[in-house]
């Protein structure tokens, strides 16, 4: 259907790296032009060799997620006739280890705070089943297998 881009860049600043001893900061490069400091997590590589003023991989997988699930529920309510004014979500990642003892983004937790307006408003009823739909048809939710879960959405009219 279509081919998504990504361009990764790291450029070693250290006569230290085989001493471990290296920047691990690097670049990430999207085809519109779009460029985004990246480093790991400073909670799995200390500071110095990261920072954590860049966007880390496990932020950009949850981000991913709520973003695609955002997405995918704005237009299923505008199918429906719901207006929504807003959409924030403080999506939460949790990092656990696997029956090998590696590390994997294990579960992620959604938090949408929606705001409505118009007059056809949706009953909570309405906004689990578009919660339920979005989630089926969100294609990153499609593409993973960490549990995605949609904690009691709250919503403003």
């Amino acid at each position: 259907m279509s081919e998504h881009k990504a361009t990764i860049s790291w450029k070693r600043t250290s006569p230290e790296f085989l001493q471990g001893k290296y920047s691990r900061e690097h670049t990430w490069c999207f085809d519109g032009g779009l460029r985004v400091p990246a480093s790991p997590s400073p909670s799995v590589v200390p500071a110095p060799y990261s920072n954590p003023a860049c966007i880390d991989p496990e932020e950009a997988y949850v981000a991913a997620i709520s973003s695609c699930h955002m997405l995918t529920y704005l237009s299923l309510a505008c199918r429906q006739g719901f207006q929504v004014d807003s959409y924030h979500d403080e999506a939460v990642g949790v990092l656990t280890k696997n029956d090998r003892s590696v590390p994997w983004v294990s579960a992620v937790t959604l938090h949408p705070q929606i705001a409505y307006s118009g007059d056809k408003l949706p009953a909570p009823a309405d906004e689990e089943r578009l919660h339920l739909l979005a989630h089926e048809q969100c294609f990153i939710a499609n593409s993973i297998k960490t549990a995605v879960a949609v904690s009691g959405s709250k919503h403003e009219h």
